[in-house]
């Protein structure tokens, strides 16, 4: 794909088609139309070039769901540079792992967050004032970089099992695939449809939900600035009538438990989407019970950038993951490698399709693992029915998913295991009542010492990011082991 530029893309082939003076982004602040989208982006490709930031150069970005975001990522791609959004839940030591391994020009983040990054950068740009104060004086026009489209374009960091991140390098290419493969064949996004993801767009997930889908298609994002709780996700969507909803089976459950989810003839949409984890059967079919609408399940992931295998309308299999999204292919494969033909046998997943990440950033030997020639290993254990329908069996390693996000048990572990009282934990993925995966942790105690359940919780919680702390801790005698001495999660986990 010579000559192509994928911020000149999303943001030209609207202005080409007179779409110009169309709101592209409601946020916060208010109404962006695609026109401002292309000003601020050539603003702030003009303001990179003027810091020193040079081509293929990285950028961090830390920043909320505003229109900023499309400034900075689709400024920054204009301009040759890579961004690299990140999770806005981490801690420090993450974001200082983070711009280390990127080596990071400059990092923009979201003033809520300067404490966290402080004194990690020399060249640290807050939203808002701070950001608007360096673009404003720069042209709102840029000629986009003479990049093509097998050239590395942005990345996305995602929690490795020993708890540190791989950055999985993307190229200028993938990004409108996604929508043509998926977006529009399975979800018929078009330009009249209105479109709100509470997955933020630091996430691949999201990312496609709230920029590449809308912008592909013409069609308009909503963006929820905070965090995605159901007081605020309910009244976003009666008041501003989305049509298309993203979300994460833990995120339906809340809505659904809290009982502000709107009924039908209380919003416009025609369809949900969830993907990250497993969406239960009993959830879907409450959701469509109290909203009226159906949920498509899907599974992605950061290495494919988003969804590869689907439920589409009319042909829901509740409980499993669907069937592969057009221009994908996928297969099961066993212990040895060799691809598994019969139906309902259990096989590890690979999939093989054109929005696959190259490698990970300064990560061979996990490359190497995950990026096998045309085929890409997800890590997950599926079945297949007779029917084509992958179903969600587990992870091959130990990795969980929380709440749409990987907590890798052994950060967990390590947290707890700094607690004075601790002598041995471990920690497995449990389900909670809607039938989703929690971390649970098993603790052995140090003789003579004592700590409760929440004294544990607090601990983690200020090490690490909130989402990652033990729903539950049972304490017990001694762990299962085997005779080498390793844990038996899988007695645990029984």
């Amino acid at each position: 794909m010579a000559g192509y530029n994928a911020a000149a893309d999303l943001i030209g082939r609207n202005l080409a088609a007179g779409r110009g003076a169309k709101t592209a982004v409601i946020d916060s602040r208010g109404a962006h139309s695609y026109a401002d989208i292309d000003a601020a982006t050539s603003r702030f490709a003009h303001a990179l070039a003027a810091l020193g930031v040079r081509r293929e150069e990285r950028v961090l970005l830390c920043l909320n769901d505003t229109a900023d975001f499309h400034t900075c990522f689709l400024g920054a791609i204009k301009a040759g540079v890579v961004p690299v959004p990140v999770n806005t839940r981490l801690t420090r030591d993450d974001y200082a792992f983070m711009l280390r391994d990127a080596r990071a020009q400059a990092a923009f983040v979201s003033a809520n967050l300067a404490p966290v990054f402080e004194g990690l950068h020399d060249r640290v740009v807050l939203d808002g004032g701070e950001l608007a104060r360096l673009i404003a004086p720069e042209s709102p026009v840029f000629g986009a970089a003479d990049t093509v489209g097998d050239e590395m374009c942005f990345w996305l960091y995602t929690s490795g099992t020993t708890g540190q991140p791989k950055g999985a390098v993307h190229l200028h290419g993938d990004m409108a695939l996604t929508a043509e493969l998926y977006a529009g064949p399975t979800l018929g996004v078009g330009e009249d449809d209105v479109l709100f993801s509470a997955a933020k767009l630091f996430f691949a997930y999201g990312l496609g939900n709230g920029l590449t889908f809308p912008m592909v298609a013409g069609a308009t994002s909503v963006l929820l600035e905070g965090p995605p709780e159901p007081g605020p996700i309910c009244r976003l969507l009666r008041e501003a009538r989305p049509t298309i909803f993203f979300g994460v089976p833990t995120l339906f459950a809340m809505l659904l438990a809290s009982g502000e989810a709107p009924g039908s003839g209380e919003h416009a949409l025609r369809l949900a989407v969830s993907a990250g984890e497993a969406l239960p059967p009993e959830i879907l079919r409450r959701w469509q019970e109290a909203v009226g609408v159906d949920i498509l399940d899907g599974l992605g992931s950061t290495e494919m950038l988003h969804i590869f295998i689907t439920n589409r309308v009319g042909d829901i299999a509740p409980g499993a993951s669907g069937r592969p999204v057009e221009g994908y292919e996928v297969r099961l494969v066993d212990d040895d490698d060799r691809v598994i033909e019969e139906a309902g046998a259990l096989g590890a997943l690979e999939v093989k399709g054109p929005t696959s990440a190259v490698f990970y950033w300064n990560r061979r030997e996990r490359s190497v693992e995950t990026f096998r020639g045309a085929w890409t290993r997800t890590g997950d254990k599926y079945t297949r029915d007779e029917n084509g329908v992958y179903a969600f069996a587990g992870r091959a390693d130990d990795m969980l998913k929380v709440g749409g996000i990987y907590v890798s048990p052994f950060e967990v572990e390590g947290a707890l295991l700094k607690h004075e009282a601790v002598l041995e934990v471990a920690v497995v993925g449990s389900e909670d009542p809607d039938g989703l995966i929690k971390p649970k942790a098993f603790v052995v105690l140090q003789e003579g010492r004592e700590a409760g359940e929440a004294e544990l919780q607090d601990f983690v919680r200020g090490q690490l990011a909130a989402y990652k702390y033990p729903r539950w801790v049972e304490f017990v005698d001694e762990l299962p082991k085997t005779a080498t001495g390793k844990i038996q999660r899988y007695k645990l986990r029984a």
